[in-house]
């Protein structure tokens, strides 16, 4: 039978508080009731029951970790980011997939069901109001990859996707290029709207270029092939910011298929730097952005919130630079 708390501290010798004190963190245990009650544990193979624990110190050590771009593979880095930094911080990720969901008075529903301590939104999507859904209903919560603000009403944490949009023209309008595109996910998302609007800022200084946009269905792969191919049936521009690196790779698969070379007919510049992007067989010119400054970043913040709730908001936003490959020409010395 499994040992029980009880078990351990019969033959400690020991209260079963002084038990549940020695597996608590931060609990006053001296040094020498801490040796006895490990060493009886150790001999019984008793381990601390989480759940159990919760209901005394109040805390389930639950965060809950919420996003809704399931089908972009730089959520599978993010989440890796995630769930490996709240485990070693003593707490337990538990994963909400908002795919086609917009509601948060569902999402908050559902965490309140299971106790959890804070709330880390994982989106570059969602209006800011969802994130703040959860600080209404009282739960700590940050925005991670959030919309920028200078005063904003949760802690968000991220990057200047208007400055990203800037940068992404700046390298199409260095190489000389007289008509370029932008390929923007969800034209609702507020990462697309933001990075539209300084493509479109910077294009605005050069008015001898030619601007094309569109926009597709979702940041995935297989939206980002349909959008191009779509493209390349009227009348594309010469090379294209592809607001995300899954939207890219998508545009390339498409560019190739129908007998299009890259950079040599179409240029792609995206925005993430996702470990594919690296591929040799795909050598992509991109955006970076820094994940894991962001990722390490949220987890303080929730962090501290778990102790200070009230804890003023603050926005963190992290600088990213352009990594070029092989998906656009080379810049002339």
């Amino acid at each position: 039978m499994t040992a029980t708390l009880k078990d351990v501290a019969l033959r400690a010798g020991v209260s079963r508080s002084a038990v549940s004190r020695t597996f608590t963190d931060g609990a006053s245990v001296s040094a020498k009731m801490r040796e006895r009650v490990e060493r009886a544990a150790s001999e019984l193979g008793y381990h601390p029951n989480a759940l159990a624990s919760s209901l005394t110190t109040g805390r389930t050590k639950l965060i809950g970790l919420i996003s809704n771009n399931f089908h972009n593979p730089i959520f599978l880095e993010v989440f890796d980011l995630f769930t490996r930094g709240l485990q070693d911080r003593g707490l337990r990720p538990l994963l909400v997939n908002l795919t086609d969901e917009t509601d948060p008075e569902k999402s908050v529903r559902m965490v309140r069901q299971y106790s959890v301590d804070g709330v880390i939104v994982a989106s570059s999507t969602l209006k800011p109001g969802f994130a703040k859904a959860f600080k209404d209903a009282g739960i700590p919560v940050v925005h991670s990859f959030g919309r920028h603000t200078t005063s904003p009403e949760v802690h968000v944490v991220g990057i200047d996707n208007v400055e990203c949009g800037r940068m992404a023209a700046r390298e199409l309008v260095a190489r000389g290029y007289g008509s370029v595109g932008f390929l923007g996910g969800p034209e609702a998302a507020t990462s697309t709207q933001d990075r539209y609007a300084g493509f479109t800022d910077e294009l605005a200084k050069h008015p001898k270029v030619k601007l094309h946009h569109s926009f597709a269905k979702a940041y995935s792969f297989e939206a980002g092939r349909e959008a191009m191919l779509d493209i390349l049936n009227a009348d594309p521009a010469q090379a294209y910011f592809c607001g995300d690196d899954v939207l890219s790779i998508g545009a390339l698969s498409a560019i190739e298929s129908t007998g299009g070379r890259v950079p040599d007919d179409i240029g792609l510049i995206g925005l993430n730097d996702m470990e594919m992007a690296r591929w040799e067989n795909i050598n992509l010119t991109t955006i970076h952005q820094p994940v894991e400054q962001i990722v390490n970043a949220s987890l303080e913040l929730v962090v501290s919130m778990l102790d200070e709730p009230d804890r003023y908001p603050e926005a963190r936003l992290f600088p990213c630079h352009v990594i070029r490959r092989g998906t656009l020409p080379l810049l002339a010395d």
